[in-house]
């Protein structure tokens, strides 16, 4: 059952962080869900046109394996896709009835991380949180600053989080009761990384990972809005007892498309003595035994002294202070595309990329010590073998007058090495 089209322009998706999920992923989603209750009070949170709802229906209609009843709660923000969403749980409501099924739906135009974390606080006239069977969720992507109303919003809660779609998962887990389960899907970022940490203890304490699917693209998920980002889905029953295997499978993301499924112990997902409780992937042979491989190594990279970093450049962000060509005042920038046959090749005036950066006031923050790096970049072009792809560099400068040399890393898409007489960079 397709969900009722809606027109929805580029620039307010990502100003919602909204990007809506495909009929194929939506009923994949769907699938994964365990034996269900008799009554389902289902919660889908930041619903859009109703994509993941309708597909949860027609799994329940077409598997008739015991829910007779769904109570759908639904809270979408964007006003202009709620007429779109309310034709298509009434298109639920249609199908539900010819499978002898209750369906019932409330829509809330509201915000979901505002509301849901005053009721959880107490603090809305003493209104209890809602409680659900089920959730199915594709949350919102996108980053909220530490002073935001979002941030300040969770933290009452006990939730500290960077990023929407943390939010939205830490608050509809919840929402949910014991035995309760989610299906959701997220990007990736979340499994590693220290800005994650609160989240994923909060997510392993209160939730029993039963599931991860992993996409064999980027552009799986969301192909048709041209979205480049690794998504994962994942199952999860509320609960404190991760389960002893786990199934980790991967596909293409076309409908129909082979599956494949590994089971993997719990312990090579997040390992038993992780304090960062980092979740891992193994989505094939060849990761499972890379993982071994780094088990068995005696130091660690803080040990030896060395830090990791995603770059710390955002060109858009610094737009205004990107030249072209490189200049008096100005820092060399460098992107993969400067990256050929294990050695960098700076400037590149017939790249699309600026070659530049200036140094000043602004973007000085963004630039860290020179010195020997090792730069690996993910997407890699066609040509090259394999991925990733990395190489040693040996940035130097000369001293500005406050005696310091600096530089910006950013993701790793740009680096720029800051001196404000004259820079060079050497490979080696």
């Amino acid at each position: 059952m397709k969900p009722a089209a809606t027109a929805n322009p580029r620039e307010r998706q990502e100003e919602l962080g909204q990007f809506l999920t495909a009929s194929p992923v939506a009923d994949f989603m769907a699938s994964m869900f365990g034996p269900l209750p008799r009554t389902v009070r289902l919660l889908d949170a930041g619903a859009g046109a109703g994509a993941l709802t309708s597909a949860f229906v027609s799994r329940c209609c077409e598997k008739r394996d015991g829910a007779r009843t769904i109570e759908a709660t639904l809270y979408e923000l964007d006003g202009e896709i709620l007429d779109a969403l309310a034709a298509t749980m009434r298109e639920c409501e249609r199908r539900c009835s010819d499978a002898g099924i209750r369906f019932t739906f409330t829509i809330h135009s509201a915000d979901f991380i505002q509301e849901m974390s005053a009721r959880l606080a107490g603090d809305l006239f003493g209104t209890l949180p809602p409680t659900f069977d089920a959730a199915i969720a594709n949350p919102p992507y996108r980053k909220i600053s530490t002073d935001s109303a979002e941030r300040r919003a969770l933290r009452s809660v006990g939730v500290e989080t960077s990023n929407l779609y943390t939010g939205f998962i830490a608050l509809i887990q919840r929402l949910l009761v014991p035995g309760g389960q989610l299906v959701g899907i997220t990007p990736r970022s979340f499994c590693n990384g220290p800005y994650f940490r609160p989240f994923r203890e909060d997510f392993l304490n209160q939730l029993e990972l039963r599931r991860l699917h992993v996409f064999d693209s980027r552009k799986a998920a969301f192909r048709e809005d041209s979205v480049l980002q690794e998504n994962i889905i994942f199952h999860a029953v509320k609960g404190r007892h991760q389960p002893h295997k786990i199934i980790v499978s991967s596909s293409s993301g076309e409908r129909g498309d082979d599956i494949t499924k590994t089971v993997f112990p719990f312990t090579e997902i997040v390992h038993p003595h992780d304090a960062e409780k980092f979740i891992h992937i193994p989505s094939t042979t060849g990761h499972a035994s890379a993982k071994e491989t780094m088990d068995c190594l005696s130091a660690s990279l803080a040990s030896l002294g060395i830090t990791v970093s995603t770059g710390r450049v955002v060109d858009f962000r610094l737009k205004d202070s990107l030249r072209r060509e490189p200049e008096l005042g100005t820092v060399p920038l460098l992107h993969p595309c400067h990256f050929n046959g294990g050695t960098v090749h700076w400037p590149k005036l017939e790249a699309r990329k600026p070659n530049a950066i200036l140094d000043n006031a602004e973007t000085r923050p963004w630039l860290v010590p020179s010195g020997m790096y090792l730069l690996t970049k993910r997407f890699t072009s066609k040509e090259e073998r394999k991925s990733p792809c990395a190489l040693t560099v040996h940035i130097k400068t000369k001293r500005s007058k406050s005696g310091k040399c600096r530089a910006p890393l950013q993701r790793f898409r740009l680096i720029a090495v800051r001196d404000t007489r004259q820079s060079r960079c050497s490979q080696r």
